[in-house]
C-alpha cells in the first residue's frame, strides 16, 4: 500500500537538524582545520614540525593572556589593561634579574605579583568603586603603561642572567612559554569546571542577581576574577622579557585585543556565564594560525591590522547574534 504524500505538517513535525548548535560547538574546529588546509596548499612551509612550533611559540605569550582575561569574561567583565600590565610586569620582572643579584624565581614572583596588585586593584574599584569595568581598566591600561616608563627610565632594562632567559628557550625540541601555557590552560580547565570557586565565576556571569540572593559573595569572586587576570599577565609578562632578552616599556601593545578576540571566538560570551578554557586555546590558535599564515604568505603587515580587526568585529557580532 502506498504511504501517503508528505504535508508542510509532517515536516514540521520531524526532529529539525540543530545546525546553529553543531556549529556553534563545532564550528571553530572546522575553521582551523579549513584555514591549516588551504594555507598548507598555498605555501609549502606551513604544513611543517619547524612552522608548528613556531606557531606555538608564537600564540604562547597570547594563550596565557587569553586564559586569564576568560576568568574576567565569564563574570561579565572586561580587562583592557592587559599590554600595559605585560610592559610593567616585564620591567619589574628585568629588574631584579641581573646577574648575581637575586636567585631566578624572585623576578618570576615579583612580576607575577605585580600583575596580581594591577588585577586586585581592577577589581576593587569594579567591586566596590562600583566603575564600569571598561572605564576601570582603561585607567589601569594608562597607570600601568606610565608605571613601566618610570621604573625602566623609559629605556629597556636589559642585562638578564641566563637563568632567567631560559624560560624564553627550549627543553627538549618543545618551547617552555609552550609548556607553561599547558600547565596554565590545564590547571585553570580543572579549576573552572571541578572546584566551587570555579562555578561560583560562572553563576554571577550567568545571573548576579540570582547568584547573590543565592548568598554568593558576588563581589569576592569578581575581585579573585580579576586578580587571576592580572597575575597571568604578569606571568605573560615574565615569559616575554625572558623571550626577548629585555624588559620592554612599550612592550605588549595591543596584545589585550588579540587575546580578548581569542576568548570570544572561542565560544566565551561577553555578557559572561558561558564559555571555557578550552575554547579559549582554540581562538588563541586560529589568531596564531591567522597572524603566521599572512606572514609565510608576505602579506603586508599593514594588511594584517585589517584582517586581525575584521576578526575581532565578527566574533562580537557572532557572540551577539548567538543570544536569544
Amino acid at each position: 500500500m502506498p504511504c501517503p504524500p508528505e504535508t508542510p505538517l509532517d515536516r514540521r513535525l520531524l526532529p529539525a537538524f540543530p545546525v546553529g548548535l553543531w556549529l556553534q560547538r563545532f564550528g571553530i574546529v572546522v575553521g582551523l582545520a579549513v584555514i591549516c588546509m588551504g594555507l598548507a596548499i598555498l605555501t609549502p612551509n606551513f604544513a611543517t614540525p619547524t612552522n608548528a612550533i613556531n606557531v606555538a611559540r608564537q600564540i604562547s605569550i597570547n594563550g596565557i593572556l587569553a586564559v586569564g582575561v576568560t576568568y574576567v569574561l565569564l563574570t561579565g567583565g572586561v580587562d583592557l589593561s592587559l599590554g600595559s600590565v605585560v610592559a610593567l610586569t616585564g620591567v619589574v620582572a628585568a629588574t631584579f634579574a641581573h646577574p648575581g643579584d637575586y636567585p631566578v624565581v624572585v623576578p618570576i614572583v615579583l612580576g607575577i605579583l605585580a600583575g596580581a596588585a594591577c588585577g586586585f586593584v581592577n577589581g576593587v574599584v569594579v567591586t566596590w568603586g562600583k566603575v564600569a569595568p571598561f572605564i576601570a581598566t582603561l585607567g589601569m591600561m594608562t597607570i600601568a603603561r606610565g608605571l613601566a616608563l618610570v621604573v625602566s627610565g623609559g629605556r629597556p632594562v636589559s642585562n638578564m642572567s641566563p637563568e632567567f632567559k631560559r624560560l624564553g628557550g627550549d627543553i627538549g625540541g618543545i618551547p617552555i612559554p609552550v609548556l607553561i601555557l599547558g600547565v596554565v590552560a590545564a590547571g585553570s580547565w580543572a579549576f573552572l569546571t571541578n572546584t566551587r570557586l570555579g562555578r561560583y565565576v560562572y553563576a554571577v556571569g550567568g545571573n548576579e542577581n540570582a547568584a547573590r540572593a543565592a548568598g554568593i559573595a558576588v563581589n569576592r569572586v569578581k575581585l579573585f576574577a580579576y586578580s587571576v587576570c592580572g597575575a597571568l599577565a604578569g606571568l605573560a609578562g615574565v615569559v616575554l622579557a625572558a623571550r626577548i632578552t629585555a624588559g620592554q616599556p612599550n612592550a605588549g601593545v595591543a596584545y589585550e585585543l588579540d587575546a580578548i578576540a581569542a576568548v570570544v571566538i572561542g565560544g566565551t560570551s561577553l555578557s559572561g556565564g558561558v564559555g571555557g578554557v578550552g575554547g579559549t586555546l582554540l581562538g588563541a590558535l586560529l589568531m596564531g594560525v591567522i597572524s603566521n599564515g599572512l606572514d609565510l604568505l608576505n602579506v603586508s603587515s599593514y594588511y594584517q591590522q585589517i584582517v586581525k580587526g575584521c576578526i575581532i568585529v565578527g566574533a562580537v557580532w557572532l557572540d551577539r547574534r548567538n543570544k536569544p
